[in-house]
């Protein structure tokens, strides 16, 4: 039980170091990751699978029971999250064998990648806030080396932007786990859920405001969201596509963590706060991507607009809200990884992000067209695809709870999804190309790309078309959380 519930840290971690050092040897050094990748997704599905029979892997380190010792543990929300973290990172590592904006194959990249995916696995296993704050560290070490590795200047430029915000966010973090210490003497989640209804009203409220603030700041929130959009277009498609599915998801997970479950039932007025937080990030986010043509930048507001839902969900708490909120996260990290992979496809075909140079591809590659509408229809919540059933579930409750601002903003956000997703469509796929004498090139290796995005659209449609399992996992989840 000990060694499965660190695997979604020692597999990653153990991985980066066999990368590193077979860095001077590219083929023993692809062997290494896509081993190290293919192990974690089976600890992975073991987890889920202990899970789901109300078995959670957990362990106390360092010779200390909890909640003294650095404890792990992984529920049905954190393994469902470690789940899909290696799903996302299998899909982009093997989207990184083809042609299709892979970049450069610095020796570097792999165990940076394995580097995240240890950063995003730890922050969902931990069970203790201070080592919470630790991965989020290694998330960001790791973020910015494959920010720079490239030593473009706009690459660098982003790795500037990012470093700063996020730092800005890591030192509110810090204070608000030292504020927490302060006034619990507990860190581990389970004794701060003991520690926390003795707290006076005021000071669990300014406590637990602080750390929200830090966690929003990592999920890309209204206000402070402009070093995404700002960032991420810079990154080769594969990290990219891994950055979108998982980086910000980490802070919605930590949001969800705190105020649904360690600190549940939070206090209503930050609850309240944390609605209209919600509703100007899906307004702002999705405002953001109608105003670009760069097909990496709308999708980048998307992120953030779609993270405006997952909030929401959160701030609708109880029962209905959390699982609302694990069915959602699920669903978004696969359909946004795949629009940003097939967004590296249409480059490599035509040459351009930007819509106004492009177009022609549904008459030469009708099939990418339909593998783009799947995850783009999803994002707008058509039925029968994923999408729906997370829009539904969310909208659900805010209506059962009176929400009517804040289902209206949800509302009107799907519709200019809608707008967005169709631009694309009609720029890329359905007009025709600017330049006539255009064909798309042959001498591609687009095989892997065409299997990732594939296999990320047959979840899609899975999720959709059967969507109890996951509803009724993320509902059994939901129970065992603190706001339940």
């Amino acid at each position: 039980m000990t060694a499965l519930v660190v695997a979604p840290v020692l597999v990653p971690l153990a991985t980066a170091a066999l990368a590193t050092l077979a860095s001077r040897r590219p083929a023993l050094q692809t062997l290494v990751s896509a081993a190290g990748s293919l192990t974690f997704l089976a600890c992975a599905l073991a987890l889920v699978a202990l899970a789901a029979a109300d078995q959670p892997a957990q362990a106390a380190f360092g010779g200390w029971a909890a909640p003294y010792g650095i404890e792990f543990r992984l529920d049905r929300t954190g393994s469902a999250l470690v789940l899909i973290t290696a799903l996302m990172g299998a899909a982009s590592l093997l989207f990184l064998a083809s042609d299709a904006d892979a970049g450069p194959r610095h020796p570097m990249l792999l165990p940076l990648v394995h580097g995240v995916l240890a950063g995003v696995g730890g922050a969902f296993a931990t069970a203790d806030l201070f080592n919470l704050y630790v991965w989020f560290e290694v998330m960001l070490i790791c973020a910015i080396g494959l920010f720079a590795i490239g030593g473009r200047v706009d690459q660098l430029d982003a790795s500037f932007k990012y470093l700063v915000l996020n730092l800005l966010g890591t030192l509110l973090l810090l204070i608000a786990v030292g504020a927490v210490y302060a006034v619990t003497g507990h860190l581990n989640y389970g004794a701060l859920a003991q520690a926390a209804p003795a707290l006076p009203p005021g000071l669990a409220t300014v406590v637990l405001a602080a750390l929200l603030l830090a966690f929003l700041v990592k999920a890309g929130a209204f206000p402070l969201y402009g070093w995404l959009p700002a960032s991420y277009h810079t990154l080769p498609a594969p990290v990219l596509a891994l950055f979108a599915g998982l980086l910000t998801k980490v802070g919605v997970y930590a949001v969800l963590r705190t105020v649904g479950d360690v600190f549940a039932p939070a206090p209503a007025l930050l609850m309240e706060a944390l609605g209209w937080v919600a509703a100007a990030t899906m307004l702002l986010g999705v405002l953001g991507a109608a105003y670009h043509w760069d097909m990496r930048r709308i999708l980048a507001f998307h992120i953030v607009s779609q993270i405006g839902y997952i909030l929401l969900a959160i701030a609708l708490g109880g029962e209905a809200g959390n699982a609302a909120t694990l069915f959602y996260t699920v669903h978004h990290i696969v359909v946004k990884a795949n629009l940003f992979l097939i967004a590296a496809i249409v480059w490599r075909l035509t040459g351009s992000y930007d819509l106004r140079r492009i177009g022609g591809l549904y008459a030469t590659r009708p099939l990418l067209g339909v593998l783009f509408l799947v995850p783009a229809l999803s994002l707008v919540g058509i039925p029968p695809l994923s999408g729906f059933w997370a829009k539904l579930l969310v909208l659900q409750e805010a209506l059962a709870q009176g929400r009517w601002v804040w289902t209206a903003v949800a509302l009107a956000v799907s519709v200019l999804t809608l707008y967005s997703m169709m631009k694309i469509w009609m720029e890329a796929f359905w007009k025709k190309h600017p330049d006539e004498h255009w064909a798309p090139p042959r001498d591609t290796r687009l095989a892997p790309a065409w299997l990732a995005t594939g296999a990320l659209a047959a979840v899609t449609l899975a999720i959709g078309l059967a969507p109890q399992p996951l509803a009724a996992y993320a509902q059994a989840a939901a129970r065992t959380l603190g706001g339940g």
